[in-house]
């Protein structure tokens, strides 16, 4: 391992203020939303979306790395290129998701165990050499009726460090994904238990599998009421709610931790970031970052809809979302950028 090559790639990724996007939905999930845009879901219509993403010009500005799925790290624009060149040449580091989805966990009704520890040894090795310099990893924890239980937790918090300890093997950053779902009538505090345990569960994991923490990045969800709660929180309370778990959880030798958006609006994901980092600046030990999915790429999809008249446009919105991403992360987004015209 060479620890001081993963602290590069972790300082690079988040220079300037920059964020991660999290552009690796699987087939599944990436059909699913084409679905609800009504977009054909095909293999051309994704590589032609995907297409769409990396030549944003100067996405650069915002975006320090880019998190790809298999079928995307193969796939070439329509002019032959392939899509890892066009990042590279645009200077945003590759990264590559590598679990295969959460499975049912046999015995326990409603919960669910991350997949895919067997010949990720070999796949890292291959994505290695096409040029990818971190991974990702995402463990989902569901809110409900006696869940989750302390066996699902640790089942995931034990695939997530085994995971770990394989990137940082051959000099690859992994991103420890620990999503507790927004899913549910939960309130904000049951949000918080449950993120804590899970939090502290993972991190003494972590150490068991002798993994260097200022090698990784913690990709956390925020501690939200569930969305089926009539009572939501203000921007202030699951700010503060969220820096607090984290305190109490997360070690400060954690070099970055870059917020997944968890199902949230992409202004509400971004009013939510910033409140955490303006807040609170002067307490961070980390650098509080994004990796957003939908928060950056739904508005970008309804633009979009599959029509190649629509790709400026939707382009547009989409470096005009990443720049309130790092507006958000630096503590300087507000609601009247909503408002602006690119």
């Amino acid at each position: 391992m060479n620890k001081q090559l993963l602290k590069e790639t972790i300082k690079q990724l988040f220079t300037d203020g920059k964020g991660l996007l999290a552009m690796d939905e699987s087939t599944g999930t990436c059909n699913k939303r084409f679905a609800e845009a009504g977009i054909p879901q095909t293999v051309e219509m994704r590589r032609s979306y995907r297409e769409l993403i990396v030549t944003t010009p100067n996405l650069h500005e915002s975006i320090g790395g880019a998190i790809l799925y298999d079928e995307t790290i193969r796939q070439q624009t329509k002019a032959g290129i392939p899509i890892i060149d066009v990042l590279i040449k645009a200077g945003i580091i590759l990264g590559i998701k590598v679990d295969m989805g959460a499975k049912p966990m046999a015995g326990f009704p409603n919960e669910k165990v991350t997949e895919g520890l067997d010949g990720l040894r070999d796949r890292l090795v291959e994505y290695k050499k096409m040029g990818v310099r971190f991974a990702k990893w995402r463990a989902v924890i569901a809110i409900g009726n006696d869940i989750p239980t302390t066996a699902c937790i640790k089942a995931n918090m034990h695939a997530l460090s085994r995971y770990a300890a394989l990137c940082q093997e051959v000099d690859i950053v992994p991103i420890v994904e620990p999503e507790v779902l927004m899913d549910g009538n939960h309130t904000l505090q049951q949000c918080y238990d449950i993120t804590e345990k899970v939090l502290k569960i993972l991190f003494y994991q972590l150490y068991q599998f002798r993994i260097d923490l200022e090698g990784i990045i913690l990709k956390p969800n925020m501690v939200i009421a569930g969305t089926e709660n009539t009572k939501q929180n203000s921007i202030d309370k699951v700010a503060e709610a969220t820096v607090n778990c984290l305190l109490a959880s997360v070690p400060a030798a954690v070099p970055a931790i870059a917020f997944l958006s968890g199902g949230q609006s992409p202004a509400v994901a971004a009013t939510h970031l910033n409140a955490i980092n303006k807040n609170f600046k002067d307490k961070l030990p980390w650098i509080v970052s994004f990796s957003f999915a939908r928060a950056i790429q739904q508005p970008v999809l309804e633009i979009w809809k599959g029509q190649e008249a629509n790709v400026e446009e939707a382009q547009k919105i989409l470096y005009r979302r990443a720049k309130y991403a790092v507006a958000a992360k630096c503590g300087k987004y507000n609601a009247v950028m909503e408002q602006s015209v690119v």
